[in-house]
């Protein structure tokens, strides 16, 4: 990635400037930190007081610079360099200098996402759905989708332990039926497998009778 940075400095001669004869720039310019590009720019030359005359004066002048960059930036093989450079002379008496700084090889930094495994939640032995429902209800208010799923259980049906899984970023409903030993048959009996979210509750029935 490339990153373009202009510089303009107008420099006040103590003579006129009738005319510039010569012109260069070098610069000093380089990471001094992490962060932070700092340095100077040189413009040397030589000009001419009066457009008429034969000789010519030299010229010299440093110009500091320094510029922070991002710090989203990986700056470990960042280059600096001179894009462009231009100047004018501007009423006799002022050189204006325009430079264009080129920051190439910035990478933005990578950012690693923390992924968090929820915890699964046990519901335990349980002998109807009365103690079912009071149990959710103390939990907290997150449940209560669990308790929906088994209100369309007879009130006569029975069963012993149920897991509730949350659902995270990696699962998938295979995952979930290879950990847990169910068929997709027994899972859907309990749960909409149609459109599965991050942080779902499903109830994994237990395989004993």
């Amino acid at each position: 990635m490339k990153k373009i940075v202009p510089f303009k400095k107008d420099i006040e001669f103590n003579n006129n400037i009738a005319e510039i004869s010569s012109i260069s720039l070098e610069h000093t310019l380089k990471l001094q930190e992490e962060n932070l590009v700092s340095g100077e720019f040189i413009i040397s030359g030589t000009y001419k007081m009066t457009e008429a005359s034969l000789n010519v004066d030299p010229f010299e002048y440093k110009l500091p610079f320094d510029i922070s960059i991002d710090k989203k930036y990986d700056t470990e093989k960042v280059n600096v360099d001179i894009n462009d450079f231009y100047y004018e002379v501007i009423n006799n008496e002022i050189l204006s200098i325009n430079i264009e700084i080129v920051l190439d090889n910035l990478e933005e930094k990578q950012i690693e996402k923390e992924v968090v495994n929820l915890p699964e939640e046990k519901i335990e032995v349980l002998e109807d759905r009365e103690e079912l429902d009071e149990n959710i209800s103390e939990n907290n208010a997150s449940n209560q989708e669990v308790k929906n799923i088994f209100s369309g259980l007879e009130d006569n049906e029975r069963y012993s332990v149920y897991k509730v899984h949350i659902v995270t970023e990696n699962d998938t409903v295979e995952s979930i039926m290879q950990k847990y030993d169910i068929t997709r048959e027994n899972l859907e009996a309990y749960n909409d497998l149609n459109s599965l979210k991050i942080v779902d509750k499903l109830i994994i029935p237990s395989n004993e009778n």
